[in-house]
């Protein structure tokens, strides 16, 4: 993914936060647009990176990954994710959740809102048949976090650590 493609991940931001704000009140600026203040580093600063999925050659989705050595000890986190209405269901954000947790074998993170009830049937399902090893689930309330979630911690093998 290069500069070029960050356009692209802006606009589909856009819609990612926009569905998100069902579930953490988020709302537009005054200009009608969500704010992603982060966005940028993702294309610039090490320990960050920005996947954009595409399905026939179009944009389907994101995904955002840093690298956060000082606080989790070395962990990836697959800190925002999202794939388009119209192609979730049908195993692309499987395929690339997979593509994206092996470009890092070893520790990784990732958090879910609790009133995001589609998330937390998908997440749980998912990092069970990807993780290498044992899941280990955090449930993060007030004040801790800004909204109930749940965090799953795991590992990833060279080979994915697919078990089935």
């Amino acid at each position: 993914m290069g500069p070029n493609d960050k356009p692209v991940v802006a606009n589909l931001m856009q819609l990612y936060l926009h569905d998100s704000s069902e579930f953490d009140s988020t709302e537009p600026s005054a200009h009608g647009l969500f704010d992603f203040p982060w966005l940028d580093s993702y294309f610039t600063a090490l320990g960050r990176e920005a996947y954009l999925i595409s399905v026939g050659g179009r944009p389907a989705g994101f995904a955002l990954t840093r690298c956060d050595v000082e606080g989790d000890d070395g962990a990836w986190n697959l800190s925002e994710f999202f794939v388009v209405r119209g192609h979730r269901g049908h195993g692309v954000a499987a395929r690339a959740v997979r593509l994206v947790l092996r470009r890092h074998p070893g520790p990784w993170t990732l958090s879910y809102l609790v009133a995001n009830v589609p998330a937390a049937r998908f997440w749980p399902r998912l990092i069970d048949a990807v993780a290498s090893g044992p899941v280990v689930r955090t449930e993060q309330s007030l004040p801790e976090a800004a909204a109930p979630r749940v965090r799953l911690s795991f590992e990833v093998a060279a080979d994915d650590g697919h078990r089935g």
